[in-house]
Parts: C-alpha cells; structure tokens; sequence
C-alpha cells in the first residue's frame, strides 16, 4: 500500500471526525486550553483548532474597533477552512459591544466563503439566554465601565435588563488572563445577589470556565461563561451531543 491510499488515512471516511475551528484573540491565553480541556470527554473524534486575530486593547476608541473588521475575520476563517474545519467561530466577545448586526452579516459571509457552518460567542450568548429563558442578567466582565454600558444598552435594546454587574476597569487584553480563578468566581457571587435569570461572563480571556458548574451548584442561578458558550454552540451547529460534557454545567446538559 502506499501513502496516498485512503483506507489508510485516519480520518476516512472524513464523516467519522469533527473539526471546530476557533478564531482567537491575539493576546489571548486562556480560550485555547480551556476548550481542548472541555472535550477532553469527547475524545478525539472531536477537535479544535486555531488561528489568530490581531486583539490587543480592549475599549471604545476607533483603533479598538478596528480590530475586529471583517477582512482579518475572513482571512483567519479562511485558514481554518484550509484544515477543513466544519464549524468555525469567532471567539471573542466583541459582538457584545459592537452590535450583533455585524455579526450576523460577517458569519453569513464566512459561511459563503468556506462552506462550513459559523458562529461567534456573542450570538451563542443569544441562544444560550433562550435556553433558560433568561431576561435579567448579571453580567461579569474585566472591561472598562464604557465598554460595560455599552453591552448593557445593546442587551437592553434586544430585550435584556442587566440587573447587577461587575467589571474590573481594564482595557487588557493580554492583561484579563492574569486574574484568577478565585477573582472571577468572586465577582459571580457578587452579581448573582440581585438573583438574574442567568449569570454571563463576557470576556474569552478570563479564568471562569472551570468554576461554572461549582457556582451554579452554590448559588443556583445558570451561569455563561463565554468560552463554554462559544463551544457549546459550535458543537450544536456540528451535530455533536453536549451531554457527555454536562460537567461543565447546566448548559450542556441542556443539550
């Protein structure tokens, strides 16, 4: 036999295998290791792969904005497209701020040019919310307060009141990362005193990923934390069963 034939290819037939392509933040450390470590239950019949985006300030200005156009967005979907990836997500939370018009209009442009689904975290943040019905939010953030109203009013014109909220006064992002796990979990707590429907972490920098399912369990209140969300969404838009990861918390098991 030789190299080219495919019964010995592992991935043939390609159906057996799922790829999920990530689109990062530049300076971001936290999204990667998080999400490989949540499919660690999934074995590898389920992937995630990367390309980066140029993210290093995190505010309202015109250069901030700038970062997220959708030239640089297409062009790192179009190297996940080269490693035939099925679903492919923005996963950065700019969308929160910026407005999910945009969002909408690049993920149908992504979709057009790589043929495979698309998604970003602030639109998974949209079908997450429908999951628990939620309407009030606490929303948990490193941002600086301009960028914390901003979300707030965007959530307010789609229908969402943010009941309580905690920010941190950053314009990071490299920075976000550098808060602890013990810190976020702290800033939840304090959010979920005003009793939302449903707590949202809203940055994929930041260590709130491996405390959700211990905080829901605490104070009984769902809680979202942007990169679970981000691959929770993808793993629905591949056809994938959530379940198996329902450690990771009561999105999951909600399927």
């Amino acid at each position: 036999m030789t190299p080219t034939d495919p019964s010995l290819r592992r991935d043939y037939p390609r159906s057996t295998w799922t790829r999920l392509g990530m689109i990062v933040p530049s300076s971001n450390t936290v999204l990667e290791p998080y999400t490989a470590a949540m499919l660690r239950p999934l074995g590898d019949s389920v992937t995630a792969h990367f390309a980066r985006l140029k993210v290093t300030e995190i505010s309202l200005s015109g250069a901030s904005k700038d970062q997220f156009g959708d030239a640089a967005q297409l062009a790192a979907a179009a190297q996940l497209a080269e490693a035939f990836c099925d679903v492919i997500a923005w996963n950065g939370t700019s969308g929160s701020w910026l407005g999910l018009a945009g969002e909408e209009a690049m993920v149908a442009r992504m979709e057009a040019a790589t043929g495979a689904r698309a998604t970003t975290t602030s639109l998974a943040f949209r079908e997450a919310y429908g999951v628990f019905g939620a309407k009030r939010i606490g929303l948990v953030t490193p941002y600086l307060a301009e960028v914390q109203e901003k979300i707030t009013a965007n959530y307010a014109a789609s229908g969402l009141t943010v009941v309580s909220e905690e920010h941190l006064e950053d314009p990071g992002n490299f920075t976000f990362a550098e808060y602890s796990d013990a810190l976020v979990a702290d800033l939840v707590r304090r959010a979920a005193e005003a009793k939302p429907d449903a707590i949202a972490i809203v940055c994929t920098n930041f260590r709130g990923t491996r405390h959700v399912a211990a905080l829901e369990a605490e104070l009984g209140i769902p809680v979202l934390d942007s990169i679970a969300v981000t691959l929770w969404q993808c793993l629905r838009l591949a056809g994938i069963d959530t379940a198996p990861l329902g450690a990771e918390g009561r999105l999951f098991e909600a399927g």
